[in-house]
């Protein structure tokens, strides 16, 4: 970890029901695999989704973006990574690269874009101070 950013690594094995009939991993199955990587990052640094929850606030996507290099296939074990590489100000961002773990070949690169929110207004507020002062540990 730097203070340039902070990443984790997760790894995924491919389920046969993730692929397709030719084995290849389906296109909308990436987004889950995206994250499971960012839900380890958070909780790697000390944020645990259902905390965010239980204090009032939920993170919610805003949006999100694949590009599609080259596919995984059935049994392949993935290296997805996700990074924060900006200190929050409204919205959070996390960029994702997934390689195939035998080979290291870059398959997919991808990024989700978030925002903290009121759970009961629904409401965008910034990240609240709890979390903040965690994420800034990990930016000069």
């Amino acid at each position: 970890m730097s203070k340039h950013g902070v990443s984790f690594i997760t790894e995924v094995r491919v389920r046969y029901a993730e692929t397709d009939a030719m084995k290849v991993v389906y296109h909308g199955n990436y987004l889950p695999y995206f994250e499971d990587a960012r839900t380890n990052l958070f909780r790697n640094i000390g944020i645990i989704y259902t905390d965010i929850e239980k204090a009032g606030f939920y993170l919610v996507v805003l949006e999100a973006h694949v590009k599609y290099l080259r596919p995984a296939v059935y049994d392949d074990i993935l290296q997805v990574k996700a990074t924060f590489k900006e200190l929050p100000a409204l919205k959070l961002t996390v960029d994702y690269e997934i390689t195939r773990k035998s080979d290291g070949v870059l398959l997919v690169t991808g990024q989700t874009v978030h925002a903290f929110v009121h759970a009961e207004s629904g409401r965008p507020i910034r990240p609240p101070k709890e979390y903040f002062s965690i994420m800034q540990k990990y930016f000069q």
